[in-house]
């Protein structure tokens, strides 16, 4: 009886291979280590652990995450263990594992972007960095370095200057152009762009008239941002070269299909870790099933295959 041949799942972000395009979301994967019991690491493309600040960073007071309609949303405030504990106590166990590690940072100067950038390039076992540029730059009054094309350009810059490692710009989604900051990265020599981060939102209390996070506004994400992630994905990708990854209420293979349709190189899967912790390997198994029903021997002949002028 003849077999099917396994489809190939490998793609490449620049100088980055991925043996699959599916990649966990920052900050809802823990470290890797929290998953491990629920998903092997090694069938993953890539994983992208929780945010790393140059210090240890408790985040925000409860309560800071809830459940809506469609999605979630959560006000955590980047807690972590800080860039030294990561790279001591968290590293080496995810070098056992062959699968991309990505290092998401972030600071609030471009210092500390800098130095974080600097102390993980210098660590065995990270093969990327990616930028969260959505938190604020306090010498300007708490703006975000993402909602400006120059400052989320002069980010990249800053971190270019520290590391050889491909450099990956996360890029919020509450801006008024998306494509002119994934435009201004790439110019300043971004390696690849991650969209999108999550939609700020609220949430009201109507009982005691007050807000359910106690940080009052917090981030959104799940299948409630789906269509907006799609069409800020459709949007970066007709105007960079550069590899796009994509980002927002991916919970199945059809849904990761749809990003990679749209031209986006790669994936990753967030919100739905928390509601099925094999979610990244029943979407991996999902895209297989798909390319072996459709006789298609490699998950690149689906990227970019959509057709804005619908079928005919």
């Amino acid at each position: 009886m003849k077999t099917k041949t396994v489809p190939n799942m490998a793609v490449q972000l620049g100088k980055l291979s991925l043996k699959n395009p599916v990649m966990t979301a920052s900050g809802t994967f823990g470290y890797g280590e929290e998953y491990a019991d629920y998903v092997d690491l090694n069938r993953l493309g890539a994983i992208v652990v929780k945010g790393l600040s140059l210090k240890p960073r408790l985040g925000n007071p409860p309560p800071r995450i809830m459940e809506t309609a469609g999605g979630m949303l959560n006000a955590i405030g980047l807690q972590n263990i800080g860039v030294d504990a990561f790279i001591e106590e968290k590293l080496p166990y995810l070098r056992k594992y062959d699968v991309a590690v990505i290092a998401n940072i972030y600071g609030e100067s471009y210092a500390e972007y800098q130095k974080v950038a600097k102390k993980l390039s210098a660590a065995k076992g990270v093969h990327a960095l990616e930028v969260n540029v959505s938190c604020p730059n306090v010498k300007k009054g708490g703006l975000s370095f993402g909602a400006d094309p120059e400052i989320a350009a002069q980010v990249t810059r800053k971190v270019k200057e520290e590391t050889d490692l491909p450099v990956i710009i996360k890029l919020t989604p509450n801006v008024t152009d998306i494509a002119a900051i994934a435009v201004a990265v790439e110019k300043a020599g971004a390696d690849a762009v991650s969209l999108i981060n999550t939609l700020t939102g609220m949430s009201v209390d109507l009982k005691n008239r007050a807000p359910y996070l106690k940080n009052i506004t917090g981030g959104l994400s799940g299948p409630a941002i789906k269509p907006v992630a799609l069409r800020m994905v459709w949007q970066v990708v007709k105007r960079v070269s550069i590899p796009v990854i994509g980002i927002g209420g991916i919970m199945d293979a059809g849904d990761a299909l749809e990003f990679l349709m749209l031209g986006a190189k790669a994936v990753q899967v967030g919100t739905a870790n928390f509601i099925n912790p094999y979610a990244t390997t029943e979407i991996i198994e999902g895209m297989q099933n798909y390319l072996k029903n459709n006789n298609l021997k490699d998950i690149n002949k689906m990227i970019g295959t959509f057709n804005e002028g619908g079928s005919s």
